[in-house]
């Protein structure tokens, strides 16, 4: 028999009412071609890449060798070659592929050699479910043809692709050889044919698993005891019931899906938020990922959210996967949306509308099942009345509204933000600054914070550079910061004349480090003046700072 002789009417065997289907003598299953993309996808963004490929060869170098072996006592073959070249003619037959094999002298099929393969199943379920590929992708295929050629030969047999329709060519081009007539070629390949590079990923990835939910627990528990709150399973700090209602607010609405906008002055953290959101919902497993449409020009804006096809303008030398595609499953935060210039935002209403995005240079529409989460520092309302922002986008945006309170509303958190602040930096920096003076976390109290959580970062960090010391003081500060005067409030009524101006001379004093001819100067005030406040504060019970 020769493998020219193989057909799939007389392979194939079932029971035309349906029950057991078997082919060649061996049962079988029909599989849709869609469900193993699925899978392909599924082992890929749980798995990684090389984790999945490494599976998914496996899985085809089993099932090559177990098909040799089944053939080999199944078929009278006419000759040991002809046995070999029917694995190719299989593939053809169970539908994975259209095979295309050049021949040599006297017509004789070439076992090792150029073969190419036409509508490989596996580059067209990776092109539709992941876009194209910077490397080959038909790795069961591979995986199939070595297994078996390698049971045939009872040698090691390696198959590689250097052309794949999942990378953009025109059809698949695969090269078998014996392992050491590939040499040094062929040592990249080999892992993904070894069980262990499987088991070792798998491992890494357990171990990383429990190493990170191990700093996670001590990370909380070290938040928990600077901030002297109850431990918050987010990490963010909440003293104040202001941020304590954001919190609360923010996991409700990780519970629905609808659209949310999250709002508040630069610097309160807001993608903070958006990742709770992210975290708390049923999208967690899935990408979180976060752009900024300010600070992207409009041409590059809609490329880097709805993707390009390959040749769609200068420079486009292959497809590009937009981030409602890459997101897929997750959440999209648009971080700036309210930046977005009105072209741009007729897009991305539509986008948002119909769940469906289409890249620039095609004309097909592709699903988007993403969670938008967006947000602002501008008032999108008064940007739709001046028509700086589209009323339908606005609305379609702001479905539910979160706003995040600036620093100087909820002072609770100023302290506990800065000692874990402090924490973070002297860990990264390897000093040994343990706290701040009274002066200095006062002098943080005083400040109003006009860049908010992340100025007082980096206030935080330009201490901690500074600091001389075990602690940072007054004069670690930076220059604004020592000179902060304390902020009127009339929160409580309004304060006498008197208590202001103690506390002023007071602060004016600090923030010259005790020195009063200099705190006088800057008061505009003689020196005797200001002994002479200081000596009546004193007997007040409000006496100068030591210092």
């Amino acid at each position: 028999m020769r493998a020219r002789d193989l057909d799939l009417r007389e392979l194939f065997a079932f029971e035309p009412k349906g029950g057991v289907m078997k082919f060649a003598g061996q049962r079988v299953l029909l599989l849709d071609a869609v469900a193993l993309g699925l899978l392909r996808k599924e082992l890929i963004e749980t798995l990684g890449t090389s984790a999945a490929r490494g599976v998914l060869t496996r899985f085809g170098y089993a099932h090559g060798r177990r098909t040799a072996e089944n053939l080999r006592s199944e078929f009278p073959w006419e000759s040991e070659r002809e046995w070999q070249w029917a694995g190719g003619r299989l593939h053809m037959l169970h539908g994975m592929l259209v095979l295309r094999a050049p021949e040599r002298g006297g017509g004789e099929p070439s076992l090792f050699a150029e073969t190419i393969w036409q509508e490989s199943y596996e580059a067209e379920q990776h092109l539709l479910h992941l876009g194209v590929a910077e490397e080959p992708v038909c790795w069961t295929l591979t995986g199939f043809a070595s297994g078996y050629l390698s049971f045939c030969s009872s040698r090691e047999v390696y198959c590689m692709e250097d052309r794949c329709r999942g990378k953009g060519d025109a059809d698949c081009h695969l090269v078998a050889r014996f392992k050491e007539e590939w040499g040094p070629e062929i040592e990249p390949e080999l892992p993904f044919y070894r069980k262990e590079s499987v088991d070792g990923v798998l491992n890494d990835l357990t171990e990383a698993l429990r190493r990170t939910e191990k700093r996670l627990k001590a990370r909380r528990q070290e938040i928990a005891r600077l901030t002297g709150i109850r431990d918050d399973p987010s990490g963010i700090v909440a003293r104040s019931d202001g941020m304590r209602r954001v919190l609360d607010l923010a996991r409700r609405i990780a519970k629905v899906e609808s659209t949310a906008v999250v709002t508040g002055e630069s610097g309160v953290g807001k993608e903070r938020i958006a990742r709770l959101i992210h975290d708390e919902s049923g999208r967690a497993g899935r990408p979180f990922i976060a752009v900024n449409c300010g600070a992207v020009t409009d041409s590059l804006l809609e490329s880097e959210l709805f993707g390009h096809a390959k040749g769609a303008f200068t420079g486009a030398d292959r497809e590009r996967l937009g981030l409602f595609e890459a997101a897929s499953g997750g959440t999209l935060f648009l971080d700036e949306v309210g930046e977005v210039s009105p072209s741009m935002q007729v897009k991305l209403l539509r986008a948002l509308q119909e769940r469906e995005v289409r890249r620039i240079g095609e004309n097909t529409p592709r699903p988007a099942d993403v969670r938008v989460v967006a947000a602002t520092n501008r008032n999108l309302a008064e940007d739709v009345a001046a028509g700086r922002f589209r009323q339908d986008l606005f609305y379609r945006l702001r479905v539910i509204e979160l706003r995040v309170p600036a620093l100087r509303e909820r002072p609770e958190d100023i302290l506990p933000l800065a000692r874990v602040f402090l924490n973070e930096t002297t860990r990264r920096l390897g000093r040994k600054v343990t706290g701040f003076t009274p002066r200095a976390a006062d002098q943080l109290l005083r400040h109003g914070w006009p860049g908010n959580v992340r100025e007082l970062q980096n206030a935080v960090e330009h201490a901690v550079a500074l600091c001389a010391g075990h602690r940072v003081d007054l004069q670690d500060l930076p220059e604004d910061l020592r000179t902060a005067l304390p902020r009127g409030t009339v929160a409580a009524g309004i304060r006498r004349l008197g208590d202001v101006e103690r506390e002023h001379i007071l602060a004016a004093l600090r923030a010259a480090n005790g020195n009063k001819t200099r705190a006088a100067a800057e008061l505009g005030i003689g020196v005797a003046t200001l002994f002479r406040k200081l000596k009546r504060y004193e007997g007040l019970g409000g006496g100068e700072p030591e210092g």
